[in-house]
C-alpha cells in the first residue's frame, strides 16, 4: 500500500481516516494492524499521529495565552468527570480538529476535573450514518453532545451531478431524529455547529477529490446551515466565521477541510458559545 501512496496522500489518510473506529467491533484490533494498513510500523505510525496531536496542543496553548479566553475555558459548563462527545465527519475526526483542540484546552487548564472528551467523528459520514451509529454515542451517557454534521449530505458525485448525496428534507429529518434519540436515551445537553463553507474551485482542482468525482457547492452547504440554525438547541454558526466562499486562509489546499487556523477558529467559537450558555444558565 505504501508504494501506491504519495507521502502527502499517506499523511492525509492518517490525519482523517481512523480505522480503529470502523473496526471497533472486531475481536482483535492491534496497533500493528492499524499501522500496517498504512504500510508503516508502529513507531512510524505513532510519529505521524503525534505530529497532529502536538499541532492541536500548540493551538490550545496559543489560545490559553489570552487571559480572557483562559477564563472562558475555566467557566465552560462541564462538570468534573463529565463526558463530552463530538459527533461529526472528517472536520471532527481530524487529528487536529476543533474537538481535539478543545480536549487539550481542558487538559491544560482543567486537568484535575477529569473531563472525558470522546471524538465520535467519522470521516465521510452523512447525518444518516451518524444516526445509524448513535446508539454507541448514547451508550457513553454524555453530559454534552457537540454535533457538526451535514457536510457530506451536501456532497455531490459524478462529472455532472444532479443531486446532493442526502436531500435537504432528509437532512432536517435526520437532525431531528438525532436530537430525539439523545433526548430519549441520555440527559445530554446539545450544541449544534453548522458545516463550514468551502472553496469550490480548489476542490475541483484537488487531485484526490476530483479524481473521485466529488464536489461541494456553497449554496448546498448554506441551505444545510439554515436548517441547522432552525433547530431548537443552541448553535455555533461556523459559516459566518468562515465567510462565503470560505476564506482560503482557513482551509487546506483541497478547499474542503479546515487547516489548523480554521480548526482553531472553530474551537474558539465553540468555547465562546458555551461561555454564553454558562452566563445564562
Amino acid at each position: 500500500m505504501s508504494s501506491a501512496l504519495s507521502p502527502t496522500d499517506l499523511t492525509r489518510l492518517i490525519q482523517f481516516n481512523h480505522n480503529e473506529k470502523l473496526l471497533a467491533h472486531m475481536p482483535v484490533v492491534s496497533e500493528d494492524l492499524l499501522a500496517g494498513l498504512y504500510g508503516l510500523d508502529v513507531a512510524g505510525y505513532h510519529k505521524q499521529r503525534a505530529r497532529f496531536a502536538e499541532n492541536a496542543r500548540g493551538a490550545a496553548r496559543e489560545l490559553l495565552a489570552e487571559p480572557a479566553f483562559a477564563l472562558r475555558v475555566d467557566r465552560l459548563p462541564f462538570a468534573p468527570r463529565a463526558v463530552v462527545v463530538g459527533l461529526g465527519d472528517s472536520i471532527t475526526d481530524d487529528l487536529q480538529s476543533w474537538l481535539e483542540i478543545l480536549r487539550h484546552l481542558l487538559e491544560l487548564r482543567r486537568g484535575t476535573d477529569g473531563i472525558v472528551v470522546v471524538n465520535a467523528g467519522v470521516s465521510g459520514e452523512t447525518t444518516a450514518q451518524m444516526l445509524a451509529r448513535f446508539v454507541e454515542v448514547a451508550a457513553q451517557q454524555p453530559a454534552w453532545v457537540l454535533c457538526l454534521g451535514g457536510t457530506n449530505d451536501a456532497r455531490r458525485h459524478g462529472q455532472r451531478p444532479a443531486k446532493t448525496l442526502v436531500s435537504l428534507d432528509e437532512t432536517e429529518r435526520n437532525l431531528m431524529a438525532l436530537r430525539h434519540f439523545a433526548a430519549t436515551q441520555t440527559a445530554a445537553r446539545w450544541l449544534w455547529l453548522t458545516p463550514a463553507t468551502v472553496v469550490e474551485a480548489a476542490i475541483a482542482a484537488d487531485p484526490f477529490l476530483s479524481g473521485q468525482q466529488l464536489s461541494w457547492r456553497n449554496d448546498d452547504l448554506a441551505a444545510i446551515a439554515a436548517t441547522v440554525r432552525r433547530q431548537p438547541d443552541p448553535c455555533v454558526d461556523v459559516q459566518s466565521r468562515f465567510g462565503r466562499p470560505a476564506n482560503p486562509d482557513l482551509l487546506l489546499p483541497d478547499g474542503l477541510h479546515p487547516n489548523l487556523a480554521g480548526q482553531t477558529l472553530i474551537a474558539r467559537a465553540v468555547v465562546e458559545r458555551l461561555g454564553e450558555l454558562w452566563q445564562t444558565s
